[in-house]
């Protein structure tokens, strides 16, 4: 068996996921996991498939044959996963809406070592005012070398120049 990460992308529209998981497994392939979401009338997934090697070929053109849908497919390759080391962190953000919020923090999260393992962002107004909020929820992998109250007292700093309200919490 090998695995494959298989991202696709398309205008939104109902029966994109049934055409997927259909050729998956008329492929003898096995949906392992996924993330897909539904943004600005467009489609975007990411999936680990697992199909035997003498099926891999036929998979991939047969996928790639879901254009006729408007699905566009990318492949990747993944070897053997190596277990993280990383301890898991979730962050919670909410501030004001700004141009480079996500880049000043991943900035400072990549200067830690601190690996983004999931990120989920969006805007929307603020209760009882005109103003955006931007929220984001992560999942954070920290290294060994790091703990999480040096983390926070890096992330606090920023914060406050960013003035939004950062909450860091340990999963278990």
């Amino acid at each position: 068996m090998n695995h494959l990460i298989v991202t696709v992308f398309a205008p939104d529209q109902p029966g994109h996921v049934e055409r997927i998981a259909s050729c998956i497994a008329d492929h003898g392939g096995n949906w392992l996991e996924s993330r897909m979401t539904h943004m600005a009338g467009q489609f975007a997934g990411i999936i680990r498939v697992d199909v035997p090697d003498q099926a891999q070929t036929e998979l991939r053109q047969a996928l790639g044959g879901l254009s006729d849908y408007g699905i566009r497919v990318q492949f990747a390759e993944i070897g053997v996963e190596i277990p993280a080391s990383r301890k898991p962190i979730s962050m919670e953000l909410v501030g004001n809406d700004r141009p480079g919020i996500v880049r000043d923090v991943t900035r400072l999260l990549t200067g830690q070592g601190v690996n983004v393992e999931q990120l989920v962002t969006n805007v929307e107004p603020a209760p009882m005012s005109s103003e955006t909020l931007f929220r984001a929820n992560a999942v954070l992998g920290l290294p060994p070398t790091l703990s999480l109250e040096a983390l926070q007292e890096s992330l606090e700093t920023l914060a406050d120049e960013l003035m939004v309200e950062l909450k860091l919490k340990a999963d278990e």
